[in-house]
């Protein structure tokens, strides 16, 4: 646990705001890479615990959600989303990581590259007042 926060901590303390996030991105697949059996120990810790890695992705989303809440303020945007983009980016590379721990028949940097895209022009494109998308056909209320 202390590792993959030390190696996502490090990532995430210099560069913009893009870097940051694609290198945190890689630095967490990197980890599945490399410590494939603790990554395993760390998804499979008992429901409720408050252990393993849900604290791991506690940690790292309220770090992650410090940076979101400066670019957002810079963004002219409302900080107090921060915490929802920081936890639903960290959900999204962790279950790719348990996906790509299974199907390692891409190399980690294509997956790490792929899944930053995703974030990244997501996160370019946040509207000030996200709205759902007005229903369409003839649909059953």
């Amino acid at each position: 646990m202390d590792s993959l926060v030390k190696r996502i901590a490090t990532q995430i303390a210099t560069g913009s705001p893009r870097q940051r996030f694609e290198q945190a991105v890689l630095a967490f697949l990197t980890y599945v890479k490399d410590e494939p059996d603790g990554f395993s120990v760390l998804t499979r810790d008992a429901p409720g615990t408050g252990t393993g890695m849900q604290s791991v992705i506690s940690d790292l989303a309220d770090r992650v959600g410090d940076i979101f809440e400066q670019q957002l303020k810079h963004a002219g945007l409302d900080t107090q989303v921060a915490p929802i983009y920081a936890h639903a980016l960290i959900g999204m590379v962790t279950l790719v990581g348990q996906w790509w721990i299974e199907n390692k028949d891409l190399d980690v940097e294509h997956v790490a590259k792929h899944v930053a895209a995703i974030g990244w022009m997501g996160l370019r494109h946040i509207p000030k007042s996200p709205e759902f998308a007005p229903e369409t056909g003839n649909l059953a209320p």
